[in-house]
């Protein structure tokens, strides 16, 4: 728990002065007036309550509305006086002269302690001697402080975990909450414990949290909330650390191990705290002679057939132990070698298959091409198919050609003609 060490000033009396004794009358003579102020009074000294926390700074002011030319006066919690008008009349250097008129008189104090907390009371010499009351509040807070939470075992059957945070020197008392991974957290318990030499407040909140595995190194914090926090909340926050045994896997080198090849098998466990110790066995039997058990790793130096079987790991952290298995069974590397080759058959034929049928496509477009363009030359010398002889061919091809030409002529002149006409 953190304490606050709260410093206590010392006021010693300005020794056999005036202002001293003069300042004693006053308290005498205040005692016995009424604190009632009156509106329509214009010499009635008028003050303000403040707050403050502790260590900064508080301005006191006390103002009348007309001067006869009394002078004013500030009173400590300890009926001392500390200014009378511009004068100093307490030797201590926190507090200062702000402002001195007839009309008022305001006086700064620096770091403010707790122990400045109270009643101040300002004064005017008048007949009668007229006072008013100023409250000072001084907000005293030492940060709550999170307690390191005891680590507790978690897991598959869970477990609590007893969380303490503690805010001490508090005034007003402070107001703790809880929070996990930034999401609030309920159920705690709080107490407040008052002191009365200082009229300070201890404040302890104690939370019961079930946790699991998955809560391992899950954020808490523990944040304060009070008065005189006026940049925000105070949080204090601790990193939670869950105890549980290992959950464990095998890895292998790899997946297809080679007969005549080195190989190893890895064991992986996740637990807090991390393992500490691997066992290595062979399920019904012993470990080959040609296999090490290497810590984590167990390693075969040359695999045969006799290294098939069944291989556990048995892991230990010191909060439990995890047990992991797996069958081994070493490939032939000739067999490998003729799955491949079949492999490689397989696809040679796949890729025939597709060969031949795009040649059978191709054959097919080109017949197709090869027709259409026969058609298309039987219609351009239609006029030589029934032809008895070659010159008789050539004639009616010619004579095709020239109908053709004469068509196109005529057409020419008469469209000709029908532009002449219409011009």
């Amino acid at each position: 728990m953190k304490a606050c060490v709260r410093q206590t000033m010392a006021f010693p009396a300005f020794p056999a002065s005036v202002l001293w004794t003069l300042g004693s009358l006053t308290i005498l003579w205040a005692s016995v007036q009424s604190n009632v102020v009156m509106e329509d009074d214009p010499f009635q000294p008028v003050t303000t309550d403040e707050t403050v926390s502790v260590g900064g700074t508080v301005t006191l002011t006390c103002r009348v509305m007309e001067s006869d030319n009394s002078s004013l006066q500030w009173s400590n919690t300890a009926q001392q006086t500390l200014y009378f008008g511009d004068k100093r009349a307490l030797r201590d250097n926190r507090i200062q002269l702000h402002r001195s008129t007839p009309t008022e008189l305001s006086i700064t104090i620096a770091d403010v302690q707790l122990s400045d907390d109270g009643d101040y009371t300002c004064s005017i010499f008048t007949k009668p001697i007229r006072t008013a009351r100023a409250t000072v509040t001084v907000l005293g807070l030492c940060p709550g402080r999170a307690a390191d939470p005891d680590q507790q075992r978690g897991g598959a059957g869970g477990g609590t975990v007893t969380l303490i945070c503690s805010s001490s020197g508090g005034k007003p008392a402070a107001k703790l909450r809880w929070s996990k991974d930034k999401k609030e957290l309920t159920g705690s318990t709080e107490t407040v414990q008052a002191d009365p030499n200082d009229r300070t407040f201890t404040v302890r909140s104690e939370l019961q949290l079930p946790v699991t595995r998955a809560d391992n190194k899950a954020v808490i914090a523990c944040t304060v909330d009070h008065p005189s926090l006026t940049g925000g909340d105070e949080t204090t926050e601790e990193e939670l650390s869950v105890l549980y045994s290992p959950i464990v896997h095998i890895e292998p080198e790899t997946n297809l191990p080679r007969e005549g090849a080195k190989f190893y098998l890895q064991c992986i466990g996740d637990g807090n705290p991390d393992p500490s110790s691997f066992l290595w066995e062979k399920k019904d039997g012993s470990l080959p002679s040609l296999v090490k058990a290497d810590g984590s790793f167990l390693r075969f130096e040359q695999l045969n057939k006799s290294d098939n079987g069944v291989y556990l790991c048995q892991v230990d952290n010191g909060i439990g132990t995890g047990l992991a298995d797996y069958a081994l069974l070493v490939q032939d590397p000739t067999a490998m070698s003729t799955s491949s080759g079949v492999d490689h058959a397989v696809i040679g034929g796949v890729v025939a298959v597709i060969v031949f049928i795009l040649l059978c496509l191709l054959i097919v477009l080109g017949r197709y091409l090869i027709r259409h363009k026969g058609t298309y030359l039987t219609h351009e010398a239609k006029g030589s198919d029934d032809a008895p002889d070659a010159d008789t061919a050539i004639i009616n091809a010619e004579g095709v050609t020239l109908e053709r030409t004469t068509r196109k002529s005529t057409s020419s002149r008469e469209g000709g003609r029908e532009g002449w006409r219409e011009g």
